[in-house]
Order: C-alpha cells, then sequence, then structure tokens
C-alpha cells in the first residue's frame, strides 16, 4: 500500500460532505482524510492502484483541486 499526500482545495466540512462518496469509491471509506487546519488542505489517501488522473478529473467536476505533494 502507498500514501500519496495531495495539496487541496477541500478546505471545510461542507467540501468534505461533497468529496465523500467519490474518495470512498475511489480508495474505501477508511482509507483518506483531509486535514483542513493545514494551510495545503492536504489529502492524504491510502491506496495500491489509485488512478490519480481518473481522482483528479471525479473531483474536477465537484470544483475541487488536488496536487501531488512531493515525499
Amino acid at each position: 500500500m502507498e500514501t500519496l499526500k495531495f495539496k487541496s482545495n477541500i478546505n471545510c466540512d461542507g467540501c468534505i460532505a461533497k468529496v465523500t462518496e467519490t474518495l470512498d469509491k475511489a480508495v474505501g471509506h477508511e482509507n483518506w482524510n483531509v486535514d483542513i487546519k493545514n494551510p495545503d488542505k492536504v489529502l492524504t489517501l491510502i491506496e495500491e492502484n489509485l488512478d490519480e488522473a481518473e481522482l483528479k478529473e471525479s473531483l474536477s467536476k465537484l470544483g475541487y483541486t488536488i496536487f501531488l505533494l512531493p515525499n
């Protein structure tokens, strides 16, 4: 399993509610979280076979962007 961290514009509980279904489908309910207190609004994902492009597109349709952070 791999842990990936993304800078995002998911910045409040309402935003988290909007992306929950998409992220649950992509990586599973227990395999993601968003640190909305972090200035970069870090989205952390735990996944083996994540299709990053597909996830970015799905979140974009909801009005959110993510950018992979360097390790």
